[in-house]
């Protein structure tokens, strides 16, 4: 399968005035962030920080307080008061601290996204995560290849929710053909799949580079292409 890369030309109401008009390269991409570009350290560093095996931190966490902080419905003291089902407290600076130390870009995603910016590909997270996404923003800087348009603390929406995706084709005014949508979590891309966007599954950064190859996406890189010197 390959997408064709173009351009769609918008305009104001004044469609004889040539500068209000603007070209907007198509497709769209959408990256999911923890774990597709991001490591999450919820998984890899958090059980530490409280002494518990992954095992033992999902038998005493409370069922849905993380989800509603990722929606925006809870702040974090809020969270901080119900994280655990029996209302223990615990060090909140100190875990927002663990988690900034665990942000960091996985091997080779900041090289592609550089690679898409470069080539002029307009580029959104389209993350389930909460308002600390800041602290992301403020270690890692992914505002400099990418909008944090579609975060769940913003739109009040987690994927898989398809509404979730609605939303983002409302906002985006495309077709969901135009998006390529990237997610490690294969329940969130076959909703995307559902709702019409091309969507591929985050493994790796060379299979991902592999697929939107074939896919048209063109990735620039600093290597000679040898086919043009022979």
């Amino acid at each position: 399968m390959s997408l064709k890369s173009n351009t769609i030309i918008s305009s104001t109401d004044d469609s004889n005035n040539m500068n209000n008009t603007k070209t907007r390269k198509l497709p769209i991409l959408l990256f999911d962030v923890m774990d597709t570009i991001v490591r999450d350290p919820f998984y890899h560093d958090v059980p530490a920080f409280f002494g518990m095996s992954m095992k033992e931190l999902l038998e005493c966490k409370h069922p849905t307080a993380w989800i509603e902080f990722e929606k925006g419905l809870i702040n974090e003291m809020e969270l901080a008061g119900i994280f655990f089902k029996d209302g223990r407290s615990f060090d909140l600076e100190g875990l927002k601290s663990c988690m900034r130390t665990g942000y960091s870009y996985i091997e080779g995603v900041e090289e592609l996204l550089q690679a898409l910016k470069k080539n002029g590909y307009e580029m959104h997270a389209f993350t389930n995560y909460p308002i600390w996404y800041k602290i992301i923003e403020d270690k890692l800087k992914l505002s400099s290849y990418l909008s944090w348009t579609f975060c769940s603390c913003i739109m009040g929406k987690r994927k898989p929710d398809p509404d979730f995706y609605l939303d983002v084709l409302k906002h985006l005014k495309v077709e969901p053909a135009n998006c390529v949508f990237v997610d490690d979590r294969m329940r969130n891309v076959e909703a995307a799949i559902d709702a019409g966007f091309v969507s591929l599954q985050f493994k790796n950064v060379d299979l991902l580079r592999k697929d939107l190859s074939l896919l048209g996406i063109h990735i620039q890189t600093n290597e000679l292409d040898f086919t043009e010197c022979s």
